[in-house]
């Protein structure tokens, strides 16, 4: 057990950009890939994550200073530090629900896959951390280790579940054929932007507002190119962070840089998957007669979009503004400031890049999200004690927006250890109606093109 323990820990201290390159080549082979091709998808992909792993190290290091500086300047005063998934996802590992989530989430992906309950095949082994994250919290609400791995199951089926449900957004908007996102923050809270799109969809005259930055591109020429807007967005950030005129035009220039090379990393990403996807797809479109499948990924490639990453720049001063309006919040929004994308991605998609209803989507979920994360402070802050961290020596508290604003967490924590009844009937009748809304959004969809590809196959 202790030497199976190490293997486990050893493979997930490898990291994102080092775990898939394996797994994408060991499943590459496994579909009859010739071995160096198989190689080269893995590595290559490898090299995306790594690329985009600089990417937003380069937006902690410059946003992240910027959203606090931003934040003491409005006379914010909050004493719990946001540490972001870069803090949360090592304290999620450390747990001891983290050595069997990831063979829990590969036996519970395979039995779903087999009963045809889901469409995804799940690669991401990395992201397997959230499902850890949500067992630890209830194994730490209620003391139970089974309950932990009940909680492990039960954010596992959901996320598999919206990868389904998602993957015609992914495939239509995002133009990322065979792929889906089934995990974080990206799919947990897009249920929220369904109900807002079909409801804007509806409002004389709102319905017709459609801003995005391929629109502002065609208005204004250059002056509209992703590049641009970046420039702008960051040069806006620093002067409201109070920065000087070289600080917030040195951060102009590196906003600038993440909207001409996020592109170009998401595309090394695709690069190395689509010869293992395809492969795959067939093999096993073959042996269930004919059903597509859907590679499960990170939504780190949905940051590729330009309509995501402005939206992502826009939130990090618009996240610091709603957290001053959130009731009793406690939490300074930091560490996942930079990758605010990562919550709204999929929103955007529902959209169709709209930025105007991805704004109002989004400030529902970063509202939602902080006040979530509040109530989950206790657990956060056990969790960081139970894998002995040292971040408490520089505060007694810890959260996390990513995962620790995550709603189906914070239900689960509460519907088997209560503390918050009002927020447990708020959120919990809340969340299940979003939920719903978009299961039947998703199947009159459905069967709408069902019934355009017979129809069509009729008149061929």
């Amino acid at each position: 057990m202790d030497a199976l323990i190490a293997a486990v820990k050893w493979f997930v201290d490898l990291g994102a950009s080092a775990m898939l390159p394996i797994v994408i080549t060991i499943i590459g082979l496994i579909f009859g890939v010739k071995f160096g091709k198989a190689i080269r998808s893995g590595i290559i992909l490898g090299v995306g994550f790594v690329g985009i792993g600089l990417i937003v190290t380069l937006m902690n290091d410059n946003l992240g200073p910027a959203a606090q500086a931003m934040s003491k300047r409005f006379g914010m005063s909050l004493q719990v530090v946001d540490i972001g998934w870069p803090g949360m996802s090592p304290l999620t590992w450390a747990s001891s629900i983290a050595i069997v989530a990831i063979p829990v989430a590969i036996l519970l992906n395979v039995v779903m896959l087999l009963l045809k309950l889901t469409h995804v095949v799940n690669v991401d082994i990395w992201n397997v951390w959230h499902f850890a994250f949500t067992g630890a919290l209830v194994y730490l609400a209620t003391g139970n280790y089974m309950l932990g791995i009940l909680g492990v199951c039960v954010h596992g089926f959901l996320a598999f579940k919206f990868g389904d449900w998602f993957a015609p957004v992914v495939e239509d908007y995002f133009e990322l054929d065979g792929v889906c996102i089934p995990h974080g923050d990206s799919a947990f809270m897009a249920p929220f932007a369904v109900p807002v799109e079909w409801a804007l969809d509806r409002i004389p005259g709102v319905k017709k507002i459609n801003i995005t930055s391929d629109a502002i591109q065609r208005k204004f020429g250059v002056i509209g190119e992703p590049m641009i807007i970046g420039a702008v967005l960051g040069c806006l950030i620093g002067a409201l962070a109070g920065y000087d005129v070289k600080g917030a035009m040195q951060l102009g220039i590196q906003m600038a840089a993440v909207m001409v090379l996020m592109p170009k990393m998401v595309k090394c990403i695709m690069d190395g998957l689509m010869p293992i996807s395809e492969v795959a797809k067939k093999k096993m479109e073959k042996r269930f007669h004919g059903t597509k499948f859907y590679i499960g990924l990170d939504p780190a490639i949905l940051l590729g979009d330009t309509q995501v990453v402005s939206a992502g720049l826009l939130f990090v001063p618009l996240t610091i503004l709603i957290a001053m309006i959130v009731p009793g919040n406690r939490i300074l929004p930091f560490g996942d400031l930079a990758t605010i994308g990562f919550f709204i991605a999929l929103a955007v998609g529902i959209h169709k890049g709209n930025l105007f209803r991805t704004l109002i989507s989004g400030s529902i979920i970063m509202y939602i999200t902080i006040w979530i994360a509040n109530q989950t402070i206790p657990l956060t802050t056990a969790l960081a004690k139970a894998a002995n961290s040292n971040l408490l020596a520089r505060s007694p508290e810890i959260s996390a927006l990513d995962q620790g604003g995550c709603p189906i967490t914070y239900i689960l924590t509460q519907l088997l250890h209560t503390t918050n009844v009002t927020g447990l009937i708020v959120i919990g009748l809340l969340y299940a109606f979003c939920i719903v809304f978009t299961y039947v959004q998703y199947r009159k969809k459905k069967i709408a093109k069902e019934a355009a590809a017979g129809e069509q196959a009729a008149k061929d």
